[in-house]
């Protein structure tokens, strides 16, 4: 009795010892993906996001792991943006793991339901999708019809602006009923700008349009994993053969095939192949074909083929835009256009960054019962605020302003009354007001000492003749892009 008594306490020892051990060695795996995560989102969006995932416990039998996030909110966030990557990485790092659960953690998620509320609970594009991304999600082979998409990555939520409205439209064309002029597509753009919310677009009204058809979304990265599967697998010809029995080949990140020499190759023939059958394809990537380092030359011609669609950074009526079409998830939270303004203007890297900083503003405001105010968005956004502001001088819009209209820099504190130069002047105050913190007098003083009245008298006309005239409108937006570049 004693000793059986012994050996159980021995076994529980045991069995304890290789819980810790698996324990360390999942928080080891979890170290090197969260680094690799930093590098791949900056240190901004990591720390926001990714850093405050908790690890739960691998099922043995369904292999599916368990990440905890410590509110609704943030695990919805996680879940809608990383779900992909995170899986994805898990499975590289353990084979063991076969899917990701991301969720609320158990002992916070009472808390955070009372506090947030139904509404807020489940955002938008939430509808359809599940907690679990992997095995099922991919399917058997790593590919699949339509799984992948992001419900709420549509053409409808899509704000459109000069900055991007020449991709908006190739991208409709490019999932239209008739036969697009163009193919490949290949849309170029910074992170953050728009580029992969257009590629769910295209896939969702594809499938609306051609509902018996077949797309195949992914990122370069996945496709080099599924690609380097098959061929340790000995599954080539079935790689081969299903990529190419898709209608939309649809490939994000591009610039990330660069070097693999085998995977380029495929990629090649499976251009050709997709072409030549009538097939549509569009890819994605950071920079243009071009400028893509180590990509052999045929796939290069490839790429730049049909059309390439840049999209430039968002300017302040876009950003603005976008803030608007976004607060009808919250409804009927109210913030103050001073709040939009603000985050507008210094909020300026990437609409990602932008959208983050209000959805946590709201969230926050949410959690503790506050207003959202400009105070309160000042006090919580400090990390983002710091990392996109770059301060634009008064001297600065001078002196871009003179080299747009071609005047001398003197000019803009003479006391000249010819048309040529008291426009350009106006245009400049107008430009310190909505680019600068400075308030009337301080912007009258650079302008040879001029009063406080004159200044709000020239920014209300250059925001009246910006609405009636197309010509003034298009100098502004222009001198707004080259100052906030």
């Amino acid at each position: 009795m004693v000793e059986g008594t012994k050996i159980a306490g021995i076994k529980r020892k045991a069995d304890n010892d290789m819980e810790d051990l698996d324990a360390v060695n999942l928080a080891a795996d979890w170290a090197d993906i969260s680094q690799g995560l930093r590098k791949d989102l900056g240190q901004q969006l990591h720390s926001q996001w990714i850093k405050p995932i908790q690890l739960g416990r691998i099922d043995g039998e369904t292999g599916t792991l368990d990440l905890f996030l410590p509110t609704e909110f943030s695990a919805n966030w996680v879940k809608d943006r990383f779900a992909d990557r995170l899986s994805l990485a898990w499975k590289i790092a353990r084979s063991e793991v076969r899917q990701v659960r991301i969720a609320v953690h158990p002992g916070r998620r009472q808390v955070s339901e009372l506090r947030l509320g139904a509404d807020s609970r489940r955002p938008a594009n939430d509808a359809g999708t599940t907690s679990a991304i992997g095995a099922d999600t991919i399917g058997e082979s790593g590919f699949t019809s339509s799984v992948g998409l992001d419900a709420s990555l549509t053409f409808a939520a899509f704000v459109t602006g000069q900055a991007n409205v020449l991709a908006f439209n190739a991208a409709q064309r490019m999932s239209a009923n008739e036969k697009p002029q163009f193919s490949p597509l290949y849309l170029k753009a910074a992170t953050g700008q728009g580029k992969t919310h257009l590629l769910h677009s295209i896939g969702h009204a594809f499938l609306q349009v051609h509902r018996s058809s077949r797309i195949f979304y992914c990122s370069a990265e996945r496709f080099m994993v599924e690609f380097v599967q098959a061929l340790k697998a000995g599954r080539m010809m079935e790689f081969k053969a299903r990529l190419r029995s898709f209608d939309l080949l649809l490939v994000d990140d591009i610039q990330f095939i660069i070097g693999k020499a085998s995977a380029q190759e495929e990629l090649l023939y499976t251009i050709d192949a997709l072409l030549a059958e009538g097939k549509r394809l569009v890819f994605a990537a950071d920079r243009a074909p071009q400028a893509l380092d180590g990509v052999e030359p045929r796939l290069l011609s490839r790429l730049s083929m049909g059309l390439v669609a840049d999209i430039q950074p968002a300017d302040i009526e876009l950003r603005k835009k976008i803030l608007q079409s976004k607060l009808t998830r919250f409804a009927p939270l109210a913030v103050p256009d001073d709040v939009l303004d603000f985050l507008a203007r210094t909020i300026t890297r990437n609409i990602r960054e932008l959208v983050g900083g209000l959805n946590k503003l709201i969230a926050y405001a949410q959690l503790t019962g506050q207003e959202v105010s400009l105070q309160l968005a000042e006090e919580q956004l400090t990390d983002i605020l710091s990392a996109n502001r770059r301060r634009i001088t008064i001297d600065e819009i001078q002196r871009t302003v003179c080299q747009f209209y071609r005047i001398d820099r003197s000019e803009m504190s003479s006391k000249r009354r010819a048309r040529a130069v008291v426009r350009p002047r106006q245009v400049a105050m107008y430009l310190s007001k909505v680019l600068t913190p400075r308030s009337y007098p301080e912007i009258g003083r650079k302008f040879g000492g001029r009063d406080h009245s004159t200044v709000i008298h020239a920014v209300r006309l250059i925001e009246d003749l910006r609405e009636r005239d197309a010509d003034m409108d298009g100098d502004v937006r222009s001198l707004l892009r080259q100052l906030e570049s």
